[in-house]
């Protein structure tokens, strides 16, 4: 399990809507360790791709924090590349629960080393790794994010964002999400209004407090296949 398999968009294990929603950007081959068959259990659960800006507000955080904890308690899958200190917090959190976590680095996986908790998500079946990039890309990039993001947002059913700096690549990409016609939301907070004006969905404290947003996530229906 903790192997890496390399996947072409023959494999059945490839997920289609790769094809389908990132076009020429297609990656000839996916690199993947872990519990494949969650490729093709989100069909039956929703899949959640979360961002977290590097800086955060601390509303913003405690919102997030309580995003994570309602995430978990759902049951749904959530997709990130858990990179910045905030997402990694939020990883924590999902671990402590039981449902499925795909994580997407910014660079090869063949090498990289598992942490102790996440050998245990993988021993319980319940994580995978995936990434478009080969064993030459050995360090994440700027660059190579922006793919990752891209690539972590068309696998998405919906794709949640904490903060997005105003005029930054974070906005930018938001602005290509809704344009793809993505489910985008955003914490509903001033540091967000930007975002909104993009049309990303606010999304409210006490909708994540009740369980409300939750559950419409899981009403949701994955494009993977």
């Amino acid at each position: 399990m903790f192997e890496a398999r390399a996947l072409s968009p023959h494999d059945v294990h490839y997920p289609a809507s790769l094809r389908l929603s990132f076009a020429n950007r297609t990656p000839p081959t996916l690199i993947a360790r872990g519990n494949l068959s969650l490729l093709h259990e989100v069909r039956h659960r929703p899949l959640v791709a979360l961002f977290c800006s590097i800086q955060c507000s601390e509303p913003v955080i405690q919102q997030t924090y309580a995003l994570a904890h309602a995430l978990r308690d759902a049951g749904g899958t959530v997709i990130s590349g858990f990179h910045s200190p905030l997402e990694k917090e939020c990883l924590g959190i999902l671990l402590q629960g039981t449902q499925p976590v795909i994580v997407c680095p910014a660079r090869s996986i063949e090498r990289l080393r598992l942490p102790a908790a996440w050998r245990m998500a993988f021993e319980k079946e319940r994580m995978l790794l995936l990434s478009p990039f080969g064993e030459s890309h050995q360090r994440p990039t700027s660059a190579r994010a922006l793919v990752r993001n891209q690539f972590i947002a068309a696998l998405a059913d919906a794709v949640v964002i904490t903060h997005a700096t105003p005029g930054g690549k974070s906005e930018s990409f938001c602005h290509d999400l809704v344009t793809e016609g993505k489910l985008l939301f955003a914490l509903d907070t001033a540091e967000n209004t930007h975002v909104f004006n993009l049309g990303a969905e606010p999304l409210r404290p006490e909708e994540i407090a009740s369980g409300a947003f939750s559950d419409q996530i899981m009403n949701l229906s994955s494009p993977i296949e």
